[in-house]
């Protein structure tokens, strides 16, 4: 009987053990969460954003979905409505289903989505960031072509228009002519 009972405990105690080791329970509980919404979560009770429910400061990134909307896991996959945020230093900010955190997956450029400590994300902000800023340069100088071609066009327009209105008046006198000839 002893010795069931301290094959039960140990069983017990390997089964929690294991479960604390596989957590993904971030050490910063703001992880996840964009700099613009970090005060909401600095209150000891937190609404969820669609107010259905509120939860505790501890509540929140525990690795448990208490709002529907996941507004108390950002930086967990426990809800399946949730949104990480990536802070992308470098390159944009962006938001990602939280069901991608500790997927195995680098899906920020700065590797925040996988903190978990199973994968290394090599840091690709600054790349990403150079191309996407090239990107920006090219589309900026499209729209200042544009803009010279626009006023061209706009001048080429206001001498037909101004073609247009001598010719108007030119027929019109000569209109006012002959119908004093024909009358």
């Amino acid at each position: 009987m002893k010795q069931r009972l301290s094959l039960m405990y140990l069983s017990f105690i390997l089964i929690i053990s294991s479960r604390e080791s596989s957590s993904s329970i971030p050490s910063n509980s703001f992880i996840g969460i964009p700099p613009q919404d970090e005060d909401y979560f600095k209150r000891e009770i937190i609404k969820c954003k669609n107010g259905s429910k509120k939860f505790t400061k501890a509540q929140l990134n525990d690795d448990f979905c208490d709002c529907p909307d996941g507004t108390d896991e950002p930086g967990t996959s426990a809800c399946p409505l949730g949104k990480f945020y990536c802070k992308n230093i470098g390159h944009a900010p962006s938001f990602l289903y939280s069901s991608r955190v500790n997927d195995g997956i680098c899906d920020c450029c700065d590797g925040s989505d996988e903190y978990d400590g199973k994968v290394k994300c090599p840091y690709t902000c600054h790349e990403a960031g150079k191309v996407a800023m090239e990107s920006l340069k090219r589309k900026i100088e499209v729209y200042q072509e544009g803009v010279i071609l626009r006023k061209v066009e706009i001048g080429l327009a206001k001498r037909a228009i101004a073609r247009d209105k001598a010719e108007l008046s030119r027929l019109k006198n000569e209109r006012e002519v002959v119908e004093k000839v024909v009358h």
